[in-house]
């Protein structure tokens, strides 16, 4: 039998990357066919301070991978955060999709009651069961930055809705 908690996270990091990559691929028609520098969407931000769009899909990335390697119990994977295109954010995804599909089930068992700690930009550690780390931090977390990715580009003209954020399922 599956894990719950691979269930709750493993398929729903593989959509929602799905789906991020696909609003990328739109982003990157528009600015092809609108002659727009890249970066123009690239380094957009929704209000000054809050990241840009290329580091929400970093940060987004890193969440979908640091949480699933965590509740798997392996080594979080080191990624570089040196993209500076949409084939670069593309690249990253594909690692980060490589990864999670490289995750067998079996690893995720007991993970509801493995204890996860992070010290997530700041000296003081956090302490979560499984459970509560993918419902109340790693999924919430991982839902802003996507969000907050797909909201930029909307706002910035690209041509995406709903069904291009959800992704295939």
């Amino acid at each position: 039998m599956t894990s719950a908690i691979y269930t709750a996270s493993i398929p729903v990091f593989k959509q929602m990357l799905g789906g991020l990559s696909q609003v990328l691929a739109k982003a990157e028609a528009h600015v092809t066919a609108k002659n727009i520098d890249p970066n123009a969407l690239l380094q957009a931000r929704l209000f000054p301070d809050m990241f840009p769009l290329l580091k929400q899909v970093q940060v987004a990335s890193d969440f979908a991978k640091s949480v699933s390697a965590r509740l798997a119990g392996v080594d979080v994977p080191k990624l570089e955060d040196n993209e500076q295109s949409f084939a670069d954010l593309q690249a990253r995804i594909a690692t980060v999709l490589a990864f999670i599909n490289g995750l067998a089930p079996e690893k995720f068992d007991g993970a509801a009651t493995r204890e996860i700690v992070t010290q997530a930009g700041t000296p003081k550690e956090k302490r979560f069961s499984g459970e509560s780390y993918i419902f109340n931090y790693g999924l919430p977390h991982f839902f802003f930055h996507t969000t907050t990715a797909y909201a930029i580009l909307r706002h910035n003209g690209v041509e995406v809705g709903k069904k291009d954020y959800i992704g295939t399922y």
